[in-house]
């Protein structure tokens, strides 16, 4: 990166977020971010909820008068629900697609116009393996990163050829807080994740945020756009059942 840039990270106290904000600044990015707590890095720090669209207008106008607007933005806020479909109600299904899909669609509308402007940036959203596939007792999350990744492809199409890319990476199971609390809760174990990934092990935030680097950058990802990048050890790649997954490791 031979010029200074800005990058836009979303939900970034924790977890993933705050790993991708850390590795943003070492590579040299300004950094400004929203979460709805306060967090302890060095940029422009705003407490706010992506979802609400008046909170998202307020963040966007501090950003352009510190920066000037942005190169990168990183849609990472998220929350998860984990319940059977027949027990999830309609505030609950409201609240995580406002949170997971909503949310970067305002943030990618705002700062994507400015971008458009200036015909370059990178937009890269946090969806998930459970974009990709099905996964018992998430339908909400499922549904919030489906479409994720459908307005990923779509804003692609839309902006690529006017110099803005968009893109999305796909964890799999990632050692965070979020991951502390559904466990804490009974809906899986370590070895729940640990058994199907083919490299036995969760990911860990680093590994996510490494990937996010490299579709924000420009000299090293200018050509891919609309991609749904897995970082998930092979889990959506596996379709073995048990025994034979298990088996394979000690060949």
């Amino acid at each position: 990166m031979t010029e200074t840039r800005v990058a836009v990270v979303t939900g970034a106290a924790q977890g993933i977020g705050r790993k991708t904000a850390e590795l943003l600044v070492e590579e040299g990015y300004r950094l400004a971010v929203i979460d709805t707590k306060p967090v302890d890095l060095d940029g422009l720090m705003f407490v706010g909820d992506v979802s609400d669209e008046a909170s998202v207008a307020r963040f966007v106008a501090e950003v352009e008068e510190v920066y000037g607007g942005c190169d990168v933005l990183v849609n990472n806020a998220g929350i998860a629900s984990i319940a059977p479909a027949e027990d999830t109600d309609a505030a609950q299904w409201r609240r995580v697609l406002d949170v997971n899909l909503t949310g970067p669609f305002l943030l990618s509308r705002a700062f994507g116009r400015r971008m458009l402007v200036r015909g370059t940036g990178s937009i890269v959203n946090i969806a998930s393996v459970a974009g990709l596939l099905g996964v018992a007792d998430r339908v909400a999350y499922n549904a919030s990163k489906h479409g994720l990744i459908g307005m990923t492809r779509t804003l692609a199409v839309e902006w690529g050829g006017r110099g803005v890319r968009v893109n999305a990476v796909c964890p799999g199971w990632v050692k965070t807080e979020m991951d502390d609390e559904s466990q804490a809760s009974g809906a899986y174990a370590d070895t729940d994740i640990t058994d199907h990934v083919p490299m036995a092990r969760f990911a860990q935030p680093e590994d996510v945020a490494r990937a996010v680097a490299f579709l924000a950058d420009p000299d090293r990802s200018g050509f891919i756009n609309g991609a749904s990048l897995s970082v998930d050890g092979g889990w959506a790649a596996d379709g073995s059942w048990q025994s034979l997954r298990l088996d394979s490791r000690g060949r």
